[in-house]
């Protein structure tokens, strides 16, 4: 979609993704190497008690199935920024849902402009768990 195309407050939903215990294993081992991830003794001594997800791996599996959506098509020029906040731990086997909003559009230049899209996944209680906000170039439409 090219920038004008899209609304802000536009929301689209993400399909759910269930937090593998074995992929977060894996992904803590290359990426996030910490005993709170890796070593189920030392989890079990925290508050949590058992092992949490990488809050980047936890995000990357909702933001994977956002992707599926294809929202901005081959109008997507590049990545601009995100940031991400983490509310609640994420879990072997919690099934995360979530959804995407439009929350700016800001035009640049006569050839394009930055959608900003705010990524929100729930666990299967319902509760937030990470809240993103994505800035992306998006093309615009040209009149010639």
């Amino acid at each position: 979609m090219y920038l004008e195309e899209l609304q802000v407050g536009a929301e689209y939903p993400i399909e759910s993704v269930t937090i593998e215990k074995e992929k977060m294993l894996d992904f803590a081992r290359l990426y996030d190497p910490i005993p709170l991830h890796l070593d189920e003794e030392y989890a079990k001594n925290t508050r949590f008690g058992k092992l949490i997800a990488p809050g980047v791996m936890s995000f990357l599996a909702v933001w994977a199935k956002f992707l599926e959506n294809d929202l901005f098509g081959e109008q997507l020029l590049a990545g601009k920024s995100t940031k991400i906040e983490w509310f609640a731990p994420v879990f072997a086997g919690d099934i995360l849902t979530g959804k995407a909003t439009v929350t700016a559009l800001t035009p640049r230049n006569p050839y394009n402009g930055i959608a900003e899209v705010t990524v929100t996944a729930v666990n299967g209680e319902g509760k937030t768990v990470l809240s993103s906000v994505t800035e992306a170039v998006i093309l615009r439409k040209r009149e010639d």
